[in-house]
């Protein structure tokens, strides 16, 4: 390939020459330009939106830990040692504590569940909303922010206190403007105080819950000790792959407490929340690289797109070059002329594409969230080379026939027309 001094770029004389003719051709100018900006424009959008996607993947756990084992029990689906399929396992106190015990080394932290629906009612306000009887850990589990007063503690589990933390919607729904803490609720005609009022990032429905201690909820349902799921958080140093061989260990240890078969996929069930964002993120890195494949499909048709066009644009000059070296021009001018109108309208055309698209993107925003979109975005430098990659096989398309017409000689170039 010629090499060009660097000195000739900045030739003035040069310049007014291509934006003259630029200017006489404006059609031509046009539709060069508009190929390589909708090129771009495509990319950047589409890979901005498998960004979006790839983000509404992982939102789906940043409200909560992401190091807990979801526990639990359902109904088994074969015979085992006597019992009959169809079982309904349940878990105990006694089954949180010797997990507890027995698996200590690997947890953080741990919590039972259990959820009813109750009317709760203040003064004339009432509406229905989850109960959940928790532990003091299970505001580590969920990322509970308070935003008043305090949260469910470890004496109100040894006292079975009536102590009530509410979440910011309940306090609206049922205070409005009225301070809530200090207050008596009245949950399914029990008289509960309330302690503490929190936010919770998973959205309205979570903050319409209320969360009071287990040990009071086990209580008022006839003193029992039954629990409806169990919340344990691991140590994040395990990762994923010591998660799931944690997770093999605690699922043959109560399948054997609970008399389940080896062979039952029933009875009990375990939500990794590690191996869960594991496979969302690989599942939405393979959508982003089918995205991003479809974009760079559409860069390459820019790139064929002006390359069809340069090829016609010198064919096109081709009397005008004919003359031009009829009057001496050197065949390294010809190239230069053209190479250069080329690269201006590809770098000009590809950054008003970038930017554009950049734009988009930055004002959808989260208006596409219901479409499993948020935040759709695109690096910067990924978008600026893509924008060189484009430049570069604009400058390629350009030079290749321009240098072929080059060598033409004047005498023929003029006869082609």
């Amino acid at each position: 390939m010629l090499e060009y001094p660097i000195s000739n770029m900045f030739d003035t004389d040069k310049w007014k020459e291509i934006f003259q003719t630029i200017q006489k051709n404006k059609l031509r100018t046009f539709l060069s330009g508009f190929t390589v900006s909708l090129g771009i424009f495509i990319f950047v959008l589409l890979f901005g939106l498998g960004n979006g996607l790839k983000n509404s993947f992982l939102s789906f756990f940043q409200d909560d830990a992401t190091n807990v084992f979801y526990i639990i029990p359902s109904k088994t689906s074969l015979p085992y040692k006597g019992y009959k399929s169809d079982r309904l396992i349940e878990f105990d106190n006694n089954d949180l504590d010797e997990i507890n015990v027995l698996f200590s080394p690997f947890i953080e932290s741990s919590t039972p569940r259990i959820s009813r629906q109750k009317i709760i009612k203040f003064k004339n306000n009432f509406n229905n909303y989850t109960v959940r009887g928790v532990s003091p850990d299970h505001q580590i589990t969920e990322k509970t922010i308070l935003m008043k007063g305090r949260y469910i503690n470890l004496n109100d589990i040894k006292q079975k206190t009536k102590n009530i933390v509410i979440g910011r919607l309940v306090a609206k729904d049922l205070f409005l403007k009225e301070s809530p803490i200090g207050n008596y609720l009245d949950v399914g005609g029990i008289a509960f105080k309330i302690v503490g009022v929190f936010q919770d990032e998973g959205g309205d429905n979570e903050e319409r819950i209320v969360y009071i201690p287990y040990s009071t909820l086990q209580l008022t349902e006839k003193n029992n000790d039954k629990l409806d799921m169990i919340l344990l958080g691991f140590n994040k140093s395990l990762g994923h792959v010591g998660s799931l061989t944690f997770e093999k260990k605690l699922y043959t240890y109560l399948k054997e407490k609970k008399n389940i078969s080896p062979r039952d996929t029933q009875g009990i069930y375990i939500r990794n929340t590690t191996d869960q964002i594991k496979r969302n993120e690989q599942f939405a890195g393979v959508l982003q690289l089918i995205v991003t494949f479809v974009g760079l499909g559409t860069l390459i048709s820019g790139i064929i797109g002006i390359s069809n066009i340069m090829v016609f644009v010198v064919k096109e000059r081709t009397k005008e070059i004919g003359i031009r070296k009829t009057f001496g021009a050197t065949p390294l001018s010809i190239i230069q002329m053209i190479l250069y109108e080329s690269i201006f309208i590809t770098t000009f055309s590809g950054y008003v594409g970038l930017f554009s698209g950049v734009f988009v993107l930055n004002s959808i925003g989260l208006s596409l969230e219901n479409y499993l979109i948020t935040n759709p975005y695109i690096n910067i430098n990924t978008g600026i080379f893509a924008t060189i990659i484009l430049i570069v096989f604009g400058a390629i398309a350009g030079y290749i026939p321009a240098r072929r017409s080059a060598r033409i000689k004047p005498i023929e170039a003029i006869r082609d027309f």
